[in-house]
């Protein structure tokens, strides 16, 4: 496998998460054919480059003992979205915030995840974050999950019939 191939299936490998191992960037790189050091140093350079923001473990809520989740959904002016959306980011309350466009019938454009226990807490910290950043003036939504469907992570890289992964 070429170099090339080789980091693009790391890529694929990577989203996949850590293999389960004392020394995972081996497993990884016994997989791709690269050496551990040639692993670390290419996933060092995607950090630096941006491609890989953050590395984590990705937790099941709902083993956690959260069965509760809302998108709490407000009406923004368009000159206060940004602002707004930044601050809701930062305060630490939410697991996603997205600004999206509006639509006929649909004038929400900041979308927010909540997660807690039960329904009562979530509602108690919407309230929480709606007072604290002096978000009681804006229109909004709770929209309450009925039933998960899927959840997981984005698949970004998929390897071709060589083995090799294709994406960016």
């Amino acid at each position: 496998m070429s170099v090339q191939n080789a980091e693009q299936q790391l890529k694929f490998l990577l989203q996949q998460g850590l293999p389960l191992d004392s020394r995972p960037y081996r497993v990884l790189a016994q997989q791709t054919g690269l050496s551990e050091e040639q692993v670390l140093q290419r996933i060092q350079h995607w950090q630096q480059e941006g491609l890989i923001r953050r590395m984590g473990a990705i937790v099941d809520h709902h083993q956690l003992g959260y069965n509760a989740n809302a998108m709490l959904v407000f009406d923004i002016p368009t000159e206060q979205v940004d602002l707004v959306g930044e601050t809701i980011a930062a305060s630490g309350r939410v697991s996603l915030c997205y600004r999206r466009p509006r639509r006929p019938g649909w004038h929400y454009n900041l979308f927010c995840m909540i997660h807690g226990r039960c329904r009562d807490q979530v509602l108690q910290q919407i309230a929480q974050l709606r007072q604290s950043l002096g978000l009681s003036v804006f229109p909004f939504q709770i929209l309450f999950s009925r039933q998960q469907f899927k959840q997981c992570g984005g698949d970004y890289f998929e390897p071709d019939a060589k083995g090799a992964a294709n994406g960016n």
